[in-house]
């Protein structure tokens, strides 16, 4: 046998075990997209919002004949506001799965199912710090439900498919890859996102990323830029999302497992000073008094290195372990302590009866503007991500305006980014030029607001 022929086999050979391991891209996604379709229902939904309707930028002097006139405009006014989201269906009996923020402070939810029945829907359990929510269709009905794939098997460049609601256009099928895995962006506590450049729009929050088994792995639940279709949105994955939705299911809330840990990330230079051989692990900051880890020996200094049998990589993959473990399971927790590893057993409590959930549950803390007459608060990445501004944006949001306020026909939810040609960071930043502006004569200042339109303006103020 010549060794020409010997290499033309050999490359027949590895030609042939290339592309009997690679996928090529489907034809057509027509087949997958039709079965899948009646599976997904378009959410709508309607709340009271209340309002100060007033278009003037002044108010009318005491006694004035037009105060009595226009007093009503002064006034808070309340109006319907209604919202579009995307959910899919897991039961024949209509269960449907959607984000929390999709139903969130909703009074009427009403799904359509395959683009045309409409049904009422009742809220079976919800979860904000997963950004998950759990509807139970009010009917006899029965419908054809999707099932959950393995989302710890998609892999980097995968197709996936995305069907929804995006701007209330139902049944829309976009179809992209997996762009990254293990996605942190800062909406919510508990956060291990699927990056795709399927196109995700406003309106397909909640609603499914299919493989091409035509399995959930997926739950669409956020996106990057203004228009949304810039290739960048984030699923939650459907491992951590069942493990959610099977304890809403079952007890109408969550039940997370607690360890009662403040914990920070492990630079560098802390692993340097504490011989460890790479920056890994969760360093222990304090430990609250009578929890799961102050009894199971667990002391501050210490540095999580393996949980239950799971490396610490990183600091943000030890609250959503924890999270996701059974409450009163005893874990073994290997920690980096005095230089060398040293394993304490630890029985879980339960995050949502633990002092930590309390801090967790608490409302922001609003900052009163006395002069302005208005309450405000620092703007998060939930509220850039709902208001769809960009990541950069920095500011104050508006909570609340009292009737006699200079400002009172602004609104609230409007977001101060400037006074007087300086950005606005904090409520201090605020406070400290509308302190300064009151010590001079003119006592005004001018400020840059984007309204809940997202238009930006600017407006001067005179100051009391």
């Amino acid at each position: 046998m010549s060794k020409k022929f010997i290499i033309q086999i050999l490359f027949f050979l590895f030609v042939f075990n290339f592309e009997a391991n690679s996928k090529s891209a489907p034809s057509s996604f027509a087949d997958l997209a039709e079965k899948l379709m009646p599976s997904v229902v378009n959410i709508s939904t309607t709340q009271t919002i209340t309002t100060n309707a007033n278009p003037f930028p002044f108010q009318f002097p005491p006694g004035s004949p037009f105060e009595d006139m226009f007093r009503e405009f002064g006034t808070p006014q309340t109006r319907k506001a209604s919202a579009l989201g995307s959910g899919f269906i897991i039961d024949k009996k209509g269960i449907v799965i959607t984000n929390n923020h999709v139903i969130q402070g909703a009074e009427d939810i009403i799904v359509s199912v395959n683009g045309d029945k409409e049904y009422k829907v009742k809220i079976i359990g919800s979860d904000p710090l997963s950004d998950i929510a759990v509807l139970q269709i009010e009917t006899e009905d029965k419908f054809l439900p999707v099932s959950f794939g393995d989302s710890d098997k998609a892999r980097i460049g995968d197709w996936v498919l995305a069907i929804g609601n995006p701007f209330g256009f139902g049944g829309t099928v976009t179809a992209g890859i997996i762009s990254a895995r293990n996605r942190n962006i800062g909406l919510s506590r508990y956060e291990d996102f699927i990056q795709t450049d399927a196109s995700i729009n406003s309106g397909n929050s909640g609603g499914p990323l299919f493989n091409m088994d035509g399995d959930v792995i997926g739950i669409n639940t956020a996106i990057l830029g203004q228009s949304g279709s810039i290739g960048i949105g984030f699923a939650i994955p459907s491992n951590s999302a069942e493990k959610v939705i099977d304890q809403l299911i079952k007890y109408g809330e969550t039940k997370r497992g607690w360890l009662g840990v403040r914990i920070q990330i492990v630079t560098k230079e802390i692993a340097e000073a504490e011989g460890l051989d790479r920056p890994r692990g969760a360093l222990v900051l304090s430990v609250a008094e009578d929890s799961p880890s102050a009894k199971g020996g667990i002391i501050s200094g210490d540095i999580i290195l393996n949980f239950d049998g799971k490396k610490i990589n990183e600091m943000k993959e030890l609250p959503l372990i924890v999270a996701q473990t059974e409450v009163g399971k005893t874990v073994n927790v290997k920690v980096w302590r005095n230089k060398r590893e040293v394993v304490k057993k630890i029985t879980l409590g339960r995050l949502e009866t633990s002092q930590d959930f309390n801090i967790l549950d608490e409302k922001p803390k609003y900052t009163s503007i006395k002069s302005l007459k208005i309450k405000v608060r620092p703007i998060n990445n939930r509220d850039i991500a709902s208001r769809k501004l960009p990541e950069n944006t920095k500011g104050v949001m508006i909570v609340q305006i009292d009737a006699d306020s200079p400002i009172n026909y602004l609104n609230v939810e409007n977001i101060i980014i400037e006074a007087d040609g300086k950005k606005i960071k904090t409520p201090g930043d605020l406070k400290n030029i509308v302190n300064a502006a009151l010590k001079k004569s003119a006592k005004k200042i001018e400020i840059v607001i984007i309204n809940n339109q997202n238009q930006r303006r600017s407006i001067g103020v005179k100051l009391d």
